[in-house]
């Protein structure tokens, strides 16, 4: 028997006008995690999706031989039914079925047309236990947060008698707390004999649970290590990432706060169902001109929801409280108003509620500017045009075209065009919720000089970042929140990770 469970030798893979992977080979080990790493558009996930059967036998070049045998996969039941699963970054769950529907969804048995749904819900409890997820395996998915319902893609997977499991970006949408755990298991499941392979732009856990890590980068595989043996550090990834060393992680700026340009007193926001239920409770802030400001706190602290209500009373039942922009009291009741106020929103979600995905990137960058792009009622193409190109250069969005359709970018590169969005329609206070959530280090730090950029400018930002590390490096000031309160303000100077948990957790 082979010691390597998979084996790729020269792949490539063709997309219209763009090679996502150029001649790319790797071997992975039986029995240990191996981490893909590279920039946004490198070709991590795609060479999963070839290797899983998302991307058939006949539509790449070059082989792929798991266990041994070379695959002729035509779908993801082909490789599901070898003991391969994939568990892509944005989850693959039905909301509205149950948590033991789920795990046996496309694999349950009947006998003469009928489901034993007891023994199905008796079956799941044993999955449930194996990821350590504590729920009533009736219990709607939509009802269970990100955590949880990572668990319970975990949960199906083994249900399949998983032998090499592929996890995109697991741990993205994830607190610190869950990602722990989640990286616990991970490590449980190798004692288990189950091998692992982890796409994933946290350098840190990569380092921290993987034995072996391959760097792809422009479509090719730049180098494989072994986590030990080579004393792998986060800076040689990262070298072999972005092709050149990045000294400096969070750029570095001269802080010059203004007036406040916007001041927000006790402001409450109800919950969108349970009306009477306050998700936001009496949260007071304010932002000052040319700084950026941080929300910090655990997963459903209402960081997200007390933005969106502020922006044109996006979230809730009903908002109440006090909004001063320019020192002047303000009533924003749409989107658009809020944006016309000189306010603009980079949401969490950019899939969902970030970006026309069927659509072209010159169209989703033009999107909130179709009045400034107009004349006499009429877009004026010429310009729509020159505005996208300007943003494809300045924020080095790989693509061979504006024209390309959205939904064919890495996640990196559809987050760059959420930021061009509202770039372009020129407002003096962003709101960006987890700007860098699934981008890679280079990446980040190309939007990083993004917000230091527009602060220079005398524009502000408020930036809600799950990451502590990335609030205190780039904030003037920390805002900490949990269980809808405001619990706590933090300077540059004094805040730390401890000082920013001791706040959120104090009662």
């Amino acid at each position: 028997m082979s010691e390597y469970i998979l084996e790729i030798q020269n792949l490539t893979k063709e997309f219209p006008g763009v090679r996502a992977l150029d001649n790319v080979s790797l071997q992975v080990k039986r029995g240990e995690i191996h981490s893909l790493c590279g920039e946004n558009g490198a070709g991590k996930s795609t060479l999963m999706s070839v290797v899983s059967g998302v991307h058939p036998k006949g539509s790449y070049e070059g082989k792929v031989f798991y266990k041994g045998r070379e695959t002729n996969y035509h779908s993801v039941k082909d490789s599901e039914k070898e003991g391969l699963t994939i568990i892509h970054q944005e989850l693959a769950l039905s909301p509205y079925l149950s948590i033991y529907e789920n795990i046996f969804l496309g694999h349950m048995k009947t006998t003469y047309g009928v489901i034993n749904w007891n023994y199905y819900i008796k079956e799941s409890q044993k999955f449930l236990d194996r990821v350590g997820l504590k729920e009533n395996p009736a219990t709607i998915v939509s009802k269970l947060g990100v955590g949880k319902q990572q668990l319970v893609e975990i949960a199906r997977a083994l249900s399949k008698q998983v032998e090499l499991l592929i996890l995109d970006e697991p741990t993205s949408s994830l607190n610190d707390e869950e990602s722990s755990k989640l990286l616990d298991l991970i490590l449980e499941f190798k004692r288990q004999g189950i091998t692992s392979i982890m796409i994933s732009h946290k350098l840190n856990e990569v380092l921290k649970i993987a034995d072996a890590v391959t760097v792809l980068r422009d479509g090719k595989s730049i180098s494989s290590y072994d986590v030990k043996k080579d004393g792998l550090t986060e800076a040689m990834i990262i070298k072999d990432m972005v092709g050149r060393d990045l000294t400096h992680r969070f750029p570095e700026r001269k802080s010059r706060p203004g007036e406040t340009i916007m001041e927000v007193k006790h402001w409450s926001v109800y919950h969108p169902e349970y009306h009477t239920m306050k998700v936001v409770d009496d949260a007071s802030f304010h932002v000052r001109k040319g700084e950026i400001v941080a929300f910090c706190g655990p997963m459903g602290a209402g960081r997200t929801e007390l933005m969106m209500s502020l922006y044109g009373q996006s979230y809730g039942f009903r908002s109440e409280g006090e909004l001063y922009l320019h020192g002047k009291r303000t009533t924003l009741k749409s989107a658009r108003a809020a944006l016309t106020s000189g306010l603009g929103y980079v949401s969490e979600d950019r899939k969902t509620l970030g970006l026309i995905l069927i659509q072209s990137i010159k169209a989703n960058i033009s999107a909130s500017s179709l009045k400034k792009l107009s004349r006499f009622g009429i877009v004026a193409a010429p310009r729509e045009v020159e505005e996208a190109e300007k943003y494809r250069r300045d924020l080095r969005i790989k693509t061979p075209s504006i024209n390309q359709l959205v939904r064919n970018l890495s996640g990196g590169n559809q987050q760059k065009v959420v930021v061009s969005r509202t770039l372009l329609a020129d407002p003096e206070i962003f709101i960006v919720d987890e700007p860098t959530r699934g981008i890679d280090v280079g990446a980040k730090t190309e939007i990083y000089e993004i917000l230091n950029n527009l602060v220079a400018q005398g524009k502000s930002v408020v930036m809600i970042s799950s990451e502590l590390p990335e609030a205190m490096g780039m904030a003037d000031r920390i805002y900490v929140m949990n269980e809808g309160k405001i619990k706590g303000e933090l300077a540059h100077d004094e805040a730390d990770q401890e000082k920013i948990m001791r706040i959120a957790l104090l009662d």
